[in-house]
């Protein structure tokens, strides 16, 4: 349990564009709001799944196309709010033992899309929870040579499924809004995918 605020904090945009950089076949996920703009902003794909009011359900949709997609890496990329408020998708990530999944979770300690309050992860520690349902490849990320392994490791099949905590600094960042029309969203990333689009 930590109730210190880590003093080596990242840039979200930059840490979100590094780990997209290479991403090739990769399906994400995306949390509600900032994780959202900071994928868009790293650039729209039609493998990009945007969750808008779908507040803690991230982890889950991931697990979902990872379990449908198992040849396919598929990566969350969430804050820690949301993830705060679907924890208990750990516990069922760790009983699936996806190989294929990767759970990012950007933490900067604020719950951001409702006035900037401090979330609870001053104190409580996202990857220890993770490790602790039952999850052994969990990550505490500070630097970016750090943030350059982990892209490599979103990417790819692994063991089993993998959290990273990314400490990220409180900047706000400009807003970057992809499309909210969830037909759409849905529509193209089944054709991203070779399925059916009915």
């Amino acid at each position: 349990m930590s109730d210190a605020v880590p003093s080596s904090r990242l840039d979200r945009r930059a840490v979100v564009a590094r780990l997209l950089a290479d991403r090739d076949d990769l399906l994400v996920v995306t949390g509600l709001g900032s994780p959202t703009y900071d994928v868009a902003a790293a650039g729209d794909h039609p493998r990009n799944v945007y969750l808008w009011g779908a507040m803690g359900g991230t982890a889950a949709m991931a697990l979902g196309l990872a379990l449908a997609r198992p040849k396919t890496p598929v990566v969350a990329v969430t804050g820690d709010g949301e993830m705060l408020m679907g924890m208990g998708s750990f516990a069922t990530i760790a009983l699936q033992q996806p190989k294929n999944l990767s759970i990012v979770v950007l933490d900067n300690g604020l719950y951001g899309e409702t006035g900037g309050q401090a979330s609870h992860t001053v104190r409580t520690d996202l990857a220890a929870v993770a490790q602790a349902c039952g999850i052994a490849d969990t990550r505490r990320i500070t630097d970016m040579e750090e943030v350059g392994r982990l892209a490599g490791r979103i990417g790819a099949i692994g063991e089993g499924p993998m959290v990273a905590v990314v400490a990220i600094d409180r900047a706000e960042t400009e807003r970057v809004l992809p499309t909210r029309d969830g037909h759409a969203i849905r529509v193209r990333v089944r054709q991203a995918l070779g399925l059916p689009i009915g």
